[in-house]
């Protein structure tokens, strides 16, 4: 199972970062809304609402909300009240996953769904628009974080993180993943020259953030009583799977770098 993992991930590695410097802004647009589209499907199975034609609707309306921001122009200060939506969102999500884990409906999966997705496709554009560098970045901290959670989890994991939600995941795990990402921090303090206090505590807020975004999509997956959100990346699961924390640390770390003038 692990060799098939990082198999999967090296070959996933290879075509993000080929695309993300080799793909114009205009192509990674529409290739990142492929992308959310793919997860956009997954997640409409965790609306338990029957039929192809409620899963297509769903597909749609995530389509159609990528194309307005596309035509507001996904750099517009008009869609920065998006993004800052999008923070009280993932706030709104922790108490979720905290308190009401099992407080679920078709309605409140769906919206959730396009609260989870649409900011995600806009972070992800607006950070290569800025710099494919920041993209990148955003995507190595995220797997710094996962490399550390996974291994410190299995050697170590003894108590439950969200047992209701998401029964593997625990807090020594959690632990290593923070030590990843702030190992990441330092990494892109120097890449980019950013100051190392203020950076790191940035990184620390955007790794909390993929951790709820991760017990965010296991509560839904949970709730549809399934173990993958798909099957297409073997060793991995699902598009959602790969891109759970991503959702959430991409609109935060973007976030970040605006209100510390860091934006470029």
């Amino acid at each position: 199972m692990l060799r098939q993992r990082v198999i999967t991930a090296l070959i996933l590695g290879t075509v993000v970062l080929l695309g993300i410097f080799l793909l114009p802004p205009t192509a990674i647009l529409l290739v990142v809304a492929a992308l959310i589209l793919a997860g956009a499907w997954e997640w409409s199975a965790f609306t338990k609402v029957q039929g192809a034609v409620a899963r297509v609707a769903f597909l749609v309306l995530i389509a159609a909300g990528m194309a307005a921001m596309w035509w507001v122009g996904p750099s517009s200060p008009r869609l920065e009240n998006v993004m800052l939506g999008t923070g009280m969102w993932w706030l709104i999500a922790l108490l979720w996953v905290a308190l009401l884990p099992a407080v679920i409906n078709p309605g409140s999966a769906a919206l959730a769904g396009i609260l989870v997705l649409l900011p995600a496709w806009l972070a992800l554009v607006r950070l290569h628009a800025s710099s494919p560098q920041l993209l990148l970045f955003v995507l190595l901290l995220v797997v710094a974080a996962d490399v550390g959670a996974y291994f410190s989890g299995r050697a170590f994991g003894r108590h439950k993180l969200a047992p209701r939600v998401s029964p593997g995941k625990t807090w020594e795990g959690c632990a290593g993943g923070c030590a990843g990402a702030m190992l990441m921090g330092l990494v892109g303090s120097a890449w980019f020259g950013f100051s190392v206090g203020p950076f790191l505590a940035l990184c620390a807020v955007v790794f909390v953030a993929s951790v709820i975004g991760d017990l965010t999509e296991s509560m839904f997956k949970r709730h549809a009583g399934l173990k993958d959100s798909g099957s297409l990346l073997p060793g991995h699961g699902g598009v959602m799977d790969r891109i759970d924390s991503v959702t959430a640390a991409a609109p935060i770390f973007l976030l970040g770098i605006e209100r510390l003038g860091w934006w470029r």
